[in-house]
């Protein structure tokens, strides 16, 4: 018999603190292939994504408008959303660094765009080549003609707990450049543990400067074994939207200690065993993710992945 039809996760009702439903900001078409040094052919991303909406997935992040130059993986981003077969009640976001890249994301007609900022200077400057305060104008005009066309716009800030050149990253200056965003005109703020880093105390921290968690989102690696730990921390705070990556897959490209993204399904086992509801089904998410691992040719990083496939 296997694990499912054991009733395994037991669901117990989650106590008052945590959200009764968490929505899955799922990025493993985008984050979780951009990594890949081996290009995906456009035909097996396009299935991937209707599988992943098969599974129950309402938020799909679908590509990146960045320069093909510096995310091969990604260069096909026009012919992806042409051939894609939207479902009806999903959303299909894309990821966009600059004005060029918006016009792209206008052609191509997408209704909800990221954009993706730095908490440090550093890390600013190696990923977009901006210091840390020149990348809110080059973001501003971007939000602003965005918001006029009618498109949704999430705020990413990646370093918000560690950064591998400029060591532990104070709260404070997290918050600080966070808030820049939302009063930009970001719909939603994501904070990024890009190198997997953190722990639950600074998770609680951080987001206990924002006042207000709902207008954020948590975005997690699992470098040192701490990304479900410290998606628990952030949901007894009041965050209901999670970022995740089907099968584990990601890493980031501008940052070499950055491993995996939190596995979807490895999330789904924690929030169905606390009752919280998702609206996914973790039996075709499994199957959606052992898929994509054979057509990358690896066992795929996500536990549940490996115990249930």
């Amino acid at each position: 018999m296997g694990t499912r039809e054991l009733g395994l996760p037991e669901r117990v009702p989650s106590p008052g603190e945590l959200p009764e439903r968490v929505t899955i900001w799922e990025v493993g078409p985008r984050d979780g292939l951009q990594n890949e040094k081996t290009i995906v052919p456009v035909e097996v991303k396009l299935e991937f994504l209707d599988r992943l909406a098969g599974a129950g997935l309402t938020t799909l992040e679908a590509t990146s408008f960045v320069h093909p130059k510096w995310v091969p993986q990604l260069a096909d981003a026009e012919q992806l959303l042409a051939g894609l077969d939207r479902r009806e009640g999903v959303r299909y976001p894309v990821l966009v660094p600059n004005e060029k890249g918006l016009n792209r994301a206008l052609d191509a007609g997408v209704e909800h765009i990221a954009i993706f900022a730095s908490a440090t200077e550093t890390f600013a400057r190696k990923n977009l080549n901006s210091s840390l305060d020149e990348q809110f104008a080059m973001f501003e005009p971007v939000v602003t003609r965005a918001r006029e066309a009618g498109l949704d716009v999430r705020g990413y800030l990646s370093m918000c707990f560690g950064d591998p050149w400029e060591g532990a990253v104070p709260a404070k200056q997290v918050a600080d450049a966070g808030r820049r965003l939302l009063d930009m005109g970001c719909s939603q703020l994501s904070l990024g543990d890009t190198i997997g880093v953190a722990t639950a105390g600074q998770v609680e921290n951080l987001i206990g400067l924002f006042g207000d968690a709902g207008t954020l989102a948590v975005h997690f690696h699992d470098t040192y074994g701490q990304a479900l730990a410290n998606t628990l921390a952030a949901l007894r705070c009041g965050v209901s939207t999670v970022d995740s990556s089907a099968g584990g897959l990601g890493g980031c490209p501008y940052a070499e200690s950055a491993t995996g993204n939190l596995a979807t399904e490895d999330l789904v086992w924690m929030l169905d065993g606390l009752g919280v509801a998702t609206g996914v089904d973790l039996d075709t998410l499994v199957a959606a993710s052992a898929w994509m691992a054979g057509q990358l040719g690896r066992p795929s990083p996500s536990r549940v992945v490996n115990a249930l496939s």
